[in-house]
């Protein structure tokens, strides 16, 4: 054995470690091969699961299903046909939303980092590990451990917990103790660190320009802290860590560094050696901008390994991407030694979890599980965490609370991203917007967007009935407040997100805002003004949600405190956001 299993992070019996070897000694090359993979399952067909496991032999998955009965029927599909037990993996990023249609979405990273006290990230992890291990899953690629340094990084604003390593490192522990209470493996991620930069790894190779000194005192403290606690996971993100490849490889030329996913120097060396993380280690998703680019498709994959990466995520195509595994080990980029130690960190871990001693719940029990998902516990604890998180930014007019007996006729613009399909249709939180505003006794008018006159009547004349905009004076008299509520998102189309009106010259230019009081909410970003300096009331709710909506709606008109804090990334570097 290459890897102490008695010691941290596995802890293994006699008995674990001799299954652990046995296991390996019995497996056939291509069985050893399949371990290496986690596929993301296109279909919960039963059938094309039983081929997939049976033919690729493969160490773990993800699923694209949604629905929860169905996703909990494929992962026991899963582990029915598999000679040897499964990783299912689940992202439990902001707790249980992500896993199915109706998990609970306790709060995003952002939102925890905003309360007092670790308690959130805490409900956050152990909430969702507890929807995640009801559906069948038994490991979640997180906590996120990106500190978000750039205020304009916008695929970590969201999911970090905060701009300094402490909180960041305060939070993550909490949130994993959360998650192993609920009997999950728990991955911090992004090794070696996003959030310097404002570039997103899904579309180009990320890059942490940190120094060596700096690096140690922020992603290195956090990192090393948790190993330290017995971290079992870690996901190695498609970033550069250029001033440690350089100091680990003198010589180095620039274009040679790599993503940490294809640098042994960082994966092997820094994480391994240096940190001495001895756990799981397993890429990030192989199909993202930050791999693709790096090296050829047959090159990724054994390289990915040979760096120091235990366990490969998604296949392009199953038969073409094993068999280019299958080629490097072949060829000897991938040694015996490596090959072997992989094997025992990823039977290691599964023994961990006790997945060779468990035997297969009755439908009828499995079934039963799934009511936790969702469950009312669930939801009171999101709306719980809603009213500690929402964080009143600025209100420079002293506008709040607000009276709705004294203004009572509001105005409603709605910003959103431009709707993926004409089939998602308009943004739904614009609807709890709407009734959660009339529920405090607004009576709300909306704006049409030009998403909805597109909706509405698809006309070349739309995008001139979007710029129409009544006169000052008749505005005043019907409006007493107006309302922006601003939910920008995006996902591996563009390298950040700012605030887009839906047309050019749009009527939603807030050309109002000097002649009725405004009150702005963000239901994502954080950083939004940047874009919207003018806005002298604005809030960060943090998230789409009932609970983050009515929280918000209850402390602008008074019914409950702001209690949620800011970090200076919120002024975005700029003078003229503050006022």
């Amino acid at each position: 054995m290459i890897t102490n299993l008695k010691g941290m992070p596995y802890g293994l019996a006699d008995k674990d470690i001799e299954w652990v070897e046995d296991t390996i000694n019995k497996m056939s090359i291509e069985e050893k091969i399949g371990q290496l993979f986690i596929v993301l399952g296109k279909s919960s067909n039963e059938e094309y699961v039983r081929n997939l496991v049976e033919k690729y032999h493969i160490g773990g998955a993800r699923y694209t299903e949604r629905d929860s009965l169905k996703i909990m029927q494929q992962n026991r599909a899963y582990q029915k046909y598999s000679k040897t037990p499964m990783f299912i993996a689940a992202n439990c990023e902001d707790g249980g939303s992500s896993l199915c249609q109706n998990g609970t979405q306790v709060a995003t990273q952002a939102q925890c980092g905003a309360t007092a006290t670790p308690e959130a990230a805490y409900q956050m992890g152990n909430i969702g590990g507890i929807e995640a291990t009801a559906l069948g899953c038994n490991w979640t690629f997180s906590p996120i451990v990106d500190i978000l340094f750039n205020w304009r990084n916008t695929i970590v604003n969201t999911r970090s917990f905060g701009n300094e390593a402490d909180q960041v490192l305060e939070l993550a522990k909490a949130n994993i103790k959360g998650l192993k209470n609920s009997n999950i493996l728990a991955s911090a991620k992004h090794f070696p660190g996003d959030g310097v930069e404002e570039r997103d790894q899904h579309l180009v190779m990320g890059i942490n320009d940190l120094t060596c000194e700096e690096w140690d005192a922020s992603f290195g403290k956090v990192y090393q802290s948790l190993i330290e606690d017995g971290l079992e996971t870690i996901m190695i993100g498609h970033i550069a860590l250029p001033a440690y490849s350089r100091k680990l490889r003198p010589g180095i030329l620039d274009e040679d560094i790599m993503p940490a996913t294809l640098a042994p120097e960082i994966t092997t060396d820094l994480l391994r050696k240096q940190l001495g993380f001895q756990g799981l280690v397993v890429t990030d998703a192989s199909h993202m901008g930050g791999l693709l680019s790096a090296k050829p498709r047959n090159e990724q994959l054994p390289h990915a390994i040979a760096a120091g990466c235990d366990m490969f995520l998604f296949m392009h195509d199953e038969e073409e991407d094993f068999q280019y595994m299958l080629d490097g080990y072949e060829k000897g980029i991938i040694s015996e030694e490596r090959l072997q130690e992989a094997l025992e960190h990823i039977l290691g871990m599964k023994a961990k979890l006790g997945l060779h001693k468990m035997k297969a719940e009755s439908l009828e029990e499995a079934t039963t599980k799934l009511t936790q998902i969702g469950s009312t516990e669930h939801l009171a604890a999101a709306k719980k965490i809603a009213d500690e998180s929402i964080t009143l930014v600025k209100d420079t007019q002293s506008l709040l609370p607000i009276d709705v007996r004294e203004k009572k006729r509001a105005m409603l613009y709605f910003l959103e991203s431009a709707p993926v399909s004409y089939a998602d249709g308009t943004d739904k939180a614009k609807k709890i917007v709407v009734e959660e505003l009339e529920k405090a006794g607004f009576q709300v008018d909306v704006n049409d967007s030009f998403y909805d006159l597109e909706q509405r009547e698809r006309s070349p004349f739309n995008k001139f009935k979007i710029m129409a905009m009544p006169t000052v004076e008749s505005f005043k008299k019907q409006y007493d407040v107006v309302f922006v509520f601003v939910h920008m998102k995006g996902y591996a189309q563009e390298n950040n997100v700012r605030v887009k009106y839906s047309a050019p010259h749009s009527n939603e230019l807030p050309w109002w805002i000097n002649e009725v009081p405004t009150v702005c909410v963000s239901l994502s970003y954080t950083n939004h003004l940047y874009d919207l300096p003018m806005m002298k009331t604005f809030i960060n709710a943090y998230g789409p949600t009932r609970a983050c909506i009515q929280a918000t709606v209850e402390k602008i008109t008074g019914q409950s405190e702001f209690k949620g804090k800011y970090n200076e990334t919120v002024w975005c570097n700029s003078w003229d956001t503050r006022y």
